[in-house]
Parts: structure tokens; sequence; C-alpha cells
């Protein structure tokens, strides 16, 4: 499957095209489902899309176009996390874990410094929760409640990571649990 990332620019050439992808698809496990025009071209003037802690790529698919939206954020910490949306239309195809080996080939093959890379999801995100385990990465933890649900209770955030060792080498490392703290 043949996807490249092309980097965003968000206050230029790429803003109406942001713009219309953010406020044309729906992002039911985001804690902004349905972003409007005000709030992208808020987090445009913000930077959250390009500034020193975070940048934007469009993902790109040979066959299929244009098919999704990557971030990474906290660039400026040792452990940069990202936000992945898809197009309502690419959806449920299986990029996904594709697209995770991806964002880890570009952090760790463009920041020497970073040892490992984070992402987090919904509880109820069953689809990228197993592309998370697909792609190698390995749940580190379970925050009960701890992602905000517009107009319902809160859920579960569940986190992942790859370290760099495991993308070198190929091999997973998993989490020692010790419930003892021993």
């Amino acid at each position: 499957m043949a996807l490249s990332l092309t980097r965003i620019d968000p206050t230029g050439t790429d803003r109406e095209a942001l713009v219309d992808f953010f406020t044309s698809n729906r992002f039911p496990f985001h804690v902004d489902p349905q972003p409007t025009r005000e709030r992208v071209d808020e987090a445009i003037a913000a930077g959250r899309f390009r500034d020193d802690d975070n940048d934007s790529y469009w993902i790109d698919h040979a066959e299929q176009g244009r098919v999704g939206f990557l971030r990474f954020e906290d660039l400026t910490d040792q452990a940069p996390l990202f936000d992945l949306r898809l197009a309502d239309r690419a959806r449920g195809k299986g990029l996904a874990a594709t697209i995770l080996a991806l964002g880890a080939d570009h952090v760790f093959s463009t920041m020497p410094e970073v040892r490992r890379f984070e992402g987090q999801t919904r509880e109820d995100n069953v689809a990228m929760r197993r592309a998370f385990r697909r792609a190698g990465w390995v749940q580190e933890a379970y925050y009960r409640e701890g992602w905000p649900v517009e107009g319902g209770d809160p859920v579960a955030s569940v986190a992942y990571s790859v370290l760099r060792r495991d993308w070198e080498s190929g091999e997973t490392t998993p989490v020692r649990w010790d419930p003892a703290g021993t």
C-alpha cells in the first residue's frame, strides 16, 4: 500500500484544503468530532498545525489520493505524540497501521534525540487499538474516564508507544507490569 506524507502549509496554499478537510469529515473518536470553520481558523492562527511544537502532513495514497491528516505534536519534548484523522471515505480500509509505521519512520529518521513516539485513543475506538497492535506499538496506560466525550460521560483514554529500539530492530519490547511496585 503506497502511502506518503506531504507537509502542509496551513497559513498559505493548504489553508482552504485544511479547513475543508476538517469541516467536511466527522471524527467520532476525537474530542471535537465536528470542527467548525471558526475552530479550524483559530487553530491555524494559534499555530496548532505548524509551530515549534507541531507539524502537519497530508496522508496521500497512490491510488486513492488524499486520505487523511497526520499532525506531530509536542515536538519539543522527548516523546512526541500524534493526531491522526482519516477522511470518512478512507476509514475501515486497514490504513491506520501503515500510517502509524509511516509516522514512526518520520519521527525516528528526522529526530535523532527522540527515543519514544506516543499515541492515545479512546477505549471504544477498537479499530485504532487494533491498528496500534498491528503496527507493533505497546499499550502502556489505561486512563479511566480520561477522555471527554461531547454530550456524554468520559471514557477511558488508552496510551500506546513505540520505542526507537523497537523501530530499529523490528522487535516489540513488552511492558513489564509489576502491580506490587517491586
